[in-house]
């Protein structure tokens, strides 16, 4: 389809956009094959649908991929909000459109699985073949994991792939007692496999339960009166690890009988969504959802929330959930589809906030592992977004800062954070060259201009990338001077300043409501504080470094013969100070514009004290 076509055809889906009432309901696209690609509701179908059509601004890489696809739409109309979202996910389930919210975590039936190997192990599948023992099927990935993990820290197994036919070097595990490393060589295969198939009684039994205990209890007793102090021992081991298992398993608890804790981490137009279940006030399973072509929270909670929720049964009446927003139409279906009331909290304080946090970090984890970075990076640019009301995460980062002495050698440097770590690849240095003498808000201002004129010309790869969030060393002042030339350029990028107090330290972000105070959170206040060192740093180092240059073609200038044209080729010549002063007569001569007799006289100056 070429332009023309295109805009033809959107003008005529925008046309018809135009004439749906403003009722609640429920809309259809289709592509040109009459197939259904997409469902969604709308409070207004007009308002909704006509949004698709207007240009694409705002859309993110997914809806525009979708809008394109679309042929022709068909839509109903619904007495409510609520029985069009009723009936949205109705037809979703019947349909399962292409570019609908499909929820695809890790879960589906698990096994404990036991290889068949000579040193055989204990591990974890999501599917059963001849290749091994299966204890299973579970519903959940989560208990088989948790399970595994316990057996093995009773039984003191391995959680490694080595062979042990050969002794090698015992890792962390044997050091801290957690397994009886059979790789040192030190232990027969006779007695691993009885601690193996110790490990699968546990399993196929009931784990740590009381009944459990009790038994193990009378057997360490009775190898203790036959004097079978070894066999006791170990018994002892395995009762105290199970004791610490069961209060580790203590400390995540819910303040109520019954309910779910729901989170989630954005990262560009990518996000995780955990879920905690908690039932008998205990976490009783875990899962994590990543999705694509995910613009805001919002947008993301009301479709997931449906997705999710339509083939539950066992739904709690309490939902805690990380944004505050009106879920209202969402716990009204699922009061319905309940029979009980079912409210969504966002706690701000105590236990409950520290579960959601701790929900949260889950989520923030599954998306580092994603985007190959830390979830502690990944949770310190969750907080930011937060606490900017940024849609989602910010990945690619861009802080600027001048530096002059007296309006001198006045000069910019910018620096990028990538996925929160200092890409320096594309770190860039600019000299001010629109005026002279010191003026930050102009000096800021030129750099910008430059920096979206570069990115306009599309020339420099460096320049290619438009950023998430723009950060200025400065505040209102630097902010104002800059937003004409982003209008000027048609960039959107969230604008702020990073304020210092009186000894220079980072203090708040500058927003144009007013100072952010960022002190409180420490993992921001720390963030944005390692930017404004780094952008400061790069920037006086630029500085600096031509503040050198120009001393040292003053310098050079002072010596009989040589001029500014000169002093500028050898300092292009040599690079550094250093190497000019390092050089030979003989090499000052082969520099471009050089005499014998003026390199002579440099080299002079600098060895006449020798």
């Amino acid at each position: 389809m070429d332009d023309r076509d295109d805009i033809s055809r959107l003008s005529r889906l925008k046309k018809r956009a135009n004439r749906l009432p403003l009722l609640p309901g429920v809309y259809i696209m289709k592509n040109k094959n009459d197939e259904i690609i997409y469902i969604g509701k709308a409070k207004a179908l007009k308002n909704r649908v006509t949004q698709y059509f207007g240009g694409g601004s705002g859309h993110t890489a997914k809806v525009r991929k979708m809008v394109s696809n679309v042929d022709h739409f068909e839509y109903i109309v619904c007495d409510s909000e609520f029985e069009a979202l009723i009936l949205e996910n109705s037809l979703i389930k019947q349909n399962q459109p292409k570019y609908n919210i499909l929820l695809k975590d890790d879960k589906g039936y698990s096994y404990v699985k036991i290889t068949n190997d000579k040193w055989k192990k204990i591990t974890f599948s999501r599917s059963a073949d001849k290749r091994g023992e299966y204890i299973g099927p579970y519903s959940s990935l989560y208990v088989v994991k948790e399970t595994v993990d316990e057996a093995r820290k009773i039984f003191k197994l391995p959680d490694c792939s080595r062979s042990f036919d050969k002794p090698s070097k015992p890792c962390l595990n044997y050091h801290i007692g957690i397994c009886d490393a059979p790789c040192r060589g030190k232990m027969s295969l006779g007695s691993y496999l009885e601690n193996v198939n110790a490990a699968v009684d546990f399993i196929k039994h009931g784990g740590a339960d009381s009944e459990t205990e009790a038994e193990l209890n009378e057997k360490m007793l009775a190898a203790a009166e036959r004097l079978d102090f070894e066999t006791a021992a170990k018994l002892r081991d395995r009762i105290n690890a199970m004791k610490r298992i069961r209060e580790k398993q203590k400390v995540v608890r819910a303040t109520y009988k019954s309910e779910d804790v729901i989170a989630s981490a954005l990262l560009g137009e990518t996000a995780a969504v955990s879920v905690f279940i908690f039932r008998n006030y205990r976490l009783s399973d875990k899962q994590v959802f990543l999705f694509d072509g995910i613009s805001d929270r919002e947008s993301l909670y009301e479709e997931f929330l449906q997705r999710y929720y339509l083939e539950k049964e066992d739904i709690p009446a309490r939902v805690l959930i990380d944004v505050s927003a009106d879920f209202s139409a969402t716990g009204r279906w699922l009061t319905e589809k309940s029979g009980h009331n079912v409210s969504f909290i966002n706690p701000k304080l105590g236990e409950q906030k520290a579960l959601l946090d701790m929900c949260l970090n889950n989520a923030a984890e599954t998306l580092s592992q994603k985007a190959e970075r830390t979830g502690r990076e990944m949770s310190v640019l969750d907080e930011l977004a937060r606490l900017l009301g940024l849609p989602s995460a910010p990945r690619y980062i861009e802080a600027y800062d001048i530096s002059n002495t007296a309006g001198s050698e006045n000069v910019a440097g910018m620096i990028v954070y990538k996925d929160g770590r200092p890409f320096k690849p594309a770190y860039k240095r600019f000299k001010i060259k629109s005026f002279l003498g010191q003026d930050d808000f102009r000096s800021m201002a030129e750099v910008l201009d430059r920096r979206f004129t570069e990115y306009e010309k599309g020339e420099d790869e460096g320049f290619a990338v438009l950023p998430d969030l723009i950060l200025l060393d400065g505040g209102f002042g630097q902010m104002s001077a800059v937003r004409p030339v982003l209008e000027k350029h048609g960039i959107t990028v969230p604008l702020f300043g990073m304020v210092k107090d009186s000894k220079h330290r980072t203090r708040a972000i500058a927003a144009e409501g007013g100072d952010i105070s960022i002190k409180s959170n420490r993992a921001a206040f720390t963030f944005i504080t390692g930017i404004q060192d780094e952008v400061h740093r790069f920037a006086i180092g630029y500085h600096k470094k031509r503040r050198s240059k120009s001393m040292l073609a003053s310098e050079l200038t002072e010596i009989e013969g040589i001029g500014k044209a000169r002093a500028a080729a050898l300092l292009k010549h040599f690079k550094t100070v250093k190497a000019i002063k390092a050089a030979t007569s003989d090499e000052l001569a082969a520099a471009p514009g050089m005499t014998k007799a003026a390199a002579d006289a440099v080299y002079k100056h600098f060895h006449e004290e020798l």
